[in-house]
């Protein structure tokens, strides 16, 4: 076992519509050399990470291309579990937040298993990647892109914003729907779901995409409540932009018993999530999303870390959602922990910037450029939330993904899990057909009809 710190990177200073220039030819000709096309080391620790071999490009004989993605490791089995008896052991390739959920929970474990790298993206997202390492810059005090269309923007970061930008832009699929559940359990366990079907389209992905139409908008997003009856019929539509500073977010919402549309400009930041009892902001969904302007960031390095990861089972439609939530977290013995690298960045709010997350510490996959797990601390300094994000490699289209995301609340005892399927008709269909049209305000009254 060790835990390696890859050199530490001050977060970047950057004043007031400064440039930060893109790496060298020489600092990009490492792509796809000694690093993945990603950004990601291509050789493993020589203990439990392996080297990078392309990544899971094959569905398993098993899958049914209906979009519920089975499990193509069934054999593998739990190599060993950290809890209350050797969390100390481990600690140092676990976030404080993880350590303090163990500490809380007897019945909260981490299940370790074999590391294996499945992570890929299409090959034109790649190859992009690589162009965007030496073009792509920071612009207006960071809280931008320039040169930017898609892929990920920076490989191989130079500080903290654009390692959260990596998160906030990565590939996710062009244009995909999912059917998705999201609860927010009693401290006893009990809970109700809330049903969603959301629509994601990449602005360059819409059928009648124009260079020149909308050139701040990264993606567009829509979401409708179908259960429970109380909210169904209820949308949210999202214009996703990139420079949130200089054009924020725009937002409506559609309310069915209203039958009216309005702008949600609340959407955002610390506002509240949908339908979320409380249980997160806006800007917890994904783990992180949204303008970085309100915080500084800070690139501390990389290290190993237990993250979740390659985690079918919890995706499985054998499993109801009886099965998975329990008092206080999730059933862990569904889970799956691997040994990877991490990048931790740091995100300390700005004086006289007002969000009640003061310090959030972010741990990101540097296979996938997603989050992984991130811990959240109050204005007062204590640990309060610890967001996990179980990953699946999306085998039969060559996207990372989440199979669901989780927060944990430590004060109060309660948590939110977004994103699950088990229960669901069709979870997920990718490479659907969508033009700008479809995410028009005077779309919202169509969509939410019961």
């Amino acid at each position: 076992m060790r835990n390696l710190l890859y050199g530490a990177f001050a977060g970047a200073f950057l004043s007031s519509g400064m440039a930060l220039a893109a790496v060298s030819q020489e600092e990009a000709a490492k792509l796809g050399a000694s690093l993945t096309p990603m950004g990601a080391e291509k050789a493993g620790n020589g203990d439990e990470i392996p080297s990078w071999d392309g990544g899971l490009t094959k569905a398993p004989a098993d899958y049914k291309d209906d979009g519920r993605y089975v499990n193509p490791f069934p054999g593998d089995k739990e190599l060993f579990r950290i809890d209350q008896s050797n969390v100390e052991q481990y600690a140092d390739h676990l976030s404080p937040g993880q350590v303090a959920m163990i500490d809380r929970y007897e019945s909260y474990f981490i299940p370790v298993y074999q590391s294996r790298r499945t992570a890929t993206y299409p090959d034109a997202v790649q190859k992009q990647t690589v162009e965007n390492a030496t073009k792509v810059e920071l612009v207006e005090s960071g809280n931008g892109l320039r040169n930017y269309q898609t892929a990920t923007p920076f490989p191989i970061p130079q500080n903290g914003l654009e390692a959260i930008f990596n998160h906030i832009t990565r590939y996710r699929g062009g244009s995909f729907t999912r059917n998705v559940a999201q609860v927010t359990p009693q401290p006893n366990g009990d809970f109700s779901p809330v049903k969603f079907t959301e629509y994601f389209t990449e602005r360059v992905a819409l059928d009648d995409y124009d260079p020149a139409e909308d050139p701040n908008v990264m993606f567009y997003f829509k979401q409708a409540i179908t259960a429970p009856s109380r909210l169904a019929g209820n949308v949210l539509l999202v214009h996703e932009t990139i420079n949130q500073v200089k054009e924020p977010r725009r937002a409506w919402l559609y309310n069915s018993g209203q039958r009216r549309v309005r702008r949600a400009p609340n959407v955002a930041y610390d506002g509240p999530g949908t339908a979320a009892d409380g249980q997160r902001t806006s800007d917890n969904l994904d783990l992180y999303n949204g303008a970085p302007d309100r915080y500084n960031w800070e690139l501390i390095g990389k290290k190993e870390m237990y993250i979740p990861y390659n985690s079918y089972r919890l995706a499985g439609a054998d499993l109801s959602y009886d099965d998975i939530i329990q008092p206080g977290h999730i059933d862990q013995s569904l889970a799956r922990y691997e040994l990877h690298r991490v990048w931790h960045v740091r995100a300390t709010l700005k004086d006289g910037e007002r969000h009640v997350y003061e310090v959030r510490d972010f741990y990101i996959d540097e296979d996938t450029w997603q989050i992984a797990v991130a811990d959240h601390y109050d204005g007062r300094g204590n640990l309060w939330r610890v967001a996990e994000a179980h990953a699946m490699q999306i085998y039969d289209a060559n996207i990372p993904a989440y199979a669901f995301e989780t927060l944990y609340d430590l004060l109060s005892g309660r948590y939110l899990v977004m994103g699950l399927t088990n229960e669901e008709d069709t979870p997920y269909e990718y490479g659907t057909e969508r033009s700008s049209r479809e995410y028009t305000p005077a779309a919202l009254r169509r969509a939410g009809v019961r």
